[in-house]
């Protein structure tokens, strides 16, 4: 990996967020190849944005989804860092108008009630972690023109994170079927994307293990009062200010906001 490569890329992408004006893909115009290349541009990006004085409150996992995944052509999943000015709790106003490309997506987020540090964890040692379930809204975007992008692509781009919604009722992990739930979502009355918990890796406590494995391997292990966004239970719908967004979850409960 070429640093300078890698710092030019990453300069580029902030760029692009800061002045709002999407960029072609910087596995081309900057040679960006392979995954570990992709998140060492991310993660410049993360030092640049903590300098600024923002934190880390979470992570999301990208790509779960068939549906998603057939949209943008890649056929695995992905993770990006949640930071505090990302988070809106459910009726309230989201500043769409902020980003560029927004689509939004309906996924079931997990709380963290307490650290996962060390070694992967088992299954259950994973579990014993997780405090809530929540349904979410993740507002996605990328700095990629006409979301052209690679795997490589969204990876460097934090995997497409731009904001998201939190529902207000935390449940219990044993008090749904997560993995059977229904996700119905509607935009301005109008049904616009159908899912279930199954079209997240199967479901979404194995998207959310998926992430704290791979974080562990990374030595960044889970941290208590983190969000998790486990990955989208339906096809991404594109957003602009003016659209009410409403997602129902079955047994999890709704979530809803508007774009301004």
């Amino acid at each position: 990996m070429n640093p300078e490569s890698l710092a030019a890329a990453a300069l580029a992408l902030r760029q692009s967020r800061s002045d709002r004006k999407t960029i072609a893909p910087v596995s081309t115009s900057h040679g960006i190849a392979g995954l570990e290349a992709a998140y060492a541009v991310a993660e410049l990006n993360t030092q640049a944005r903590l300098a600024q004085g923002r934190r880390i409150v979470g992570l999301k996992v990208g790509l779960t989804s068939k549906a998603v995944q057939q949209q943008l052509g890649v056929d695995q999943p992905d993770f990006g860092v949640l930071f505090d000015d990302m988070e809106y709790l459910s009726g309230q106003d989201v500043p769409v108008s902020t980003l560029m490309q927004a689509k939004v997506e309906a996924e079931v987020a997990f709380v963290v009630g307490r650290d996962l540090p060390g070694a992967a964890p088992s299954w259950a040692e994973f579990l014993c972690c997780l405090a809530y379930a929540l349904p979410a809204l993740e507002i996605v975007d990328s700095a990629i023109t006409d979301w052209k992008i690679s795997l490589v692509d969204t990876v460097a781009d934090n995997a497409s994170c731009g904001l998201y919604v939190l529902g207000d009722q935390p449940m219990g992990l044993g008090g749904v079927s997560l993995g059977e739930i229904g996700m119905q979502m509607q935009k301005n009355g109008q049904t616009v994307s159908i899912g279930t918990g199954a079209a997240c890796l199967g479901h979404p406590l194995r998207a959310a293990y998926w992430l704290a494995r791979t974080m562990a391997e990374r030595g960044q292990g889970l941290q208590m009062g983190q969000v998790i966004l486990s990955g989208a239970l339906g096809p991404m719908v594109p957003v602009a200010a003016g659209d009410l967004i409403h997602a129902e979850f079955g047994a999890l409960g709704r979530v809803s906001c508007r774009m301004v």
